[in-house]
C-alpha cells in the first residue's frame, strides 16, 4: 500500500488486509505497524485490518521538529488514514500510547468509532525523570529502563505465552530501532497529556445517547514509565458490536 499523506504533509506507512467491517490498530512509541502482526493476521479472517507506522517510525516519515509531534497530531493522523482510506466507521485498538490517541480520535469524531479497544491504558501515564533525561541524552539506558519496568521481573525468567519469544530482548530490539529523539519526543507527549478523562467522557456520552447501539465498558490496568508513580483512573471503552474471527 503507498503512504497516504497527513494533513501536515507527513507521509504514514500503512497495510491492510481482510475485509468486513474495519479495525485500525494503533501502536505505541517505538512500535511501527509490525507490532500487530498476529492480530492483523486473526483478525483479518473477518474484518478489513489496517495497520501503520506513526510518524517518527519508519517506514512513515520522521519530521525533525518538535511541535510536529503530539497527542493530538497522532489523533489526526489516525482520523487522516481513515479518511485517505475511505473508512467511515473503525474499530480503533490502541495500545500504552496508542491508547490515548485511539480515545483522542473517539473524542474528536465518536461518529466514526465503532468500538474502542483500549490496551495498557490510563487516563494518564506519567513518565519518571530518570528515563526522560536518558531519551532526552539518546542514552541505551532509556532502552534498559523500559525493557525492564515494562516487561517486569517474570520477562526475565522466560515463560512466553509465544513460544520462543524473549520478551526482553524483543523490546529492546523495538526500542533501537527508533530514530534518535522519536522515544523522546512521544515519552514527553505521554508525560504531559491530562485529557484522558475529559476525552473519555465524550464518546461514552455519545454511545450512551444512541437508542440503537448497545455499549460494552472494558477497563484496563493503569500503564506508566514510572515504576515509583501510583497507579492512574483507568479510562472505559464502548461500542456497539464486537470484534470477532471466523
Amino acid at each position: 500500500m503507498p503512504h497516504i499523506t497527513a494533513r501536515d504533509g507527513t507521509r504514514l506507512y500503512a497495510e491492510e488486509a481482510g475485509s468486513g467491517s474495519a479495525v485500525v490498530f494503533v501502536h505505541e512509541y517505538a512500535g511501527d505497524y509490525r507490532t500487530w502482526e498476529p492480530q492483523m493476521r486473526y483478525f483479518s479472517r473477518a474484518h478489513r485490518c489496517v495497520t501503520y507506522s506513526q510518524r517518527g517510525y519508519p517506514p512513515s516519515d520522521v519530521p525533525s521538529e518538535a511541535e510536529r509531534y503530539g497527542q493530538t497530531i497522532a489523533r489526526d493522523d489516525v482520523l487522516a488514514l481513515m479518511d485517505a482510506l475511505k473508512i467511515d466507521r473503525a474499530h480503533i485498538v490502541g495500545h500504552s500510547m496508542g491508547s490515548l490517541i485511539a480515545l483522542e480520535a473517539a473524542a474528536r469524531h465518536p461518529d466514526k468509532v465503532t468500538a474502542l479497544a483500549l490496551i495498557g491504558t490510563a487516563a494518564a501515564m506519567p513518565v519518571s525523570r530518570d528515563l526522560l533525561a536518558a531519551a532526552e541524552a539518546n542514552d541505551h539506558a532509556a532502552v534498559d529502563m523500559v525493557s525492564i519496568w515494562g516487561n517486569g521481573f517474570q520477562a526475565g525468567l522466560g515463560g512466553a505465552l509465544v513460544p520462543g519469544a524473549w520478551m526482553v530482548g524483543a523490546t529492546m530490539r523495538l526500542l533501537e530501532r527508533a530514530k534518535p529523539g522519536v522515544l523522546f519526543k512521544d515519552l514527553a507527549a505521554c508525560n504531559v497529556y491530562d485529557g484522558g478523562i475529559a476525552a473519555a467522557a465524550r464518546p461514552r456520552a455519545a454511545a450512551a445517547s444512541a437508542t440503537t447501539s448497545p455499549h460494552a465498558a472494558v477497563s484496563g490496568e493503569a500503564g506508566r514509565r514510572d515504576p515509583a508513580a501510583g497507579s492512574s483512573p483507568s479510562v472505559a471503552s464502548s461500542g456497539e458490536d464486537g470484534l470477532r474471527a471466523s
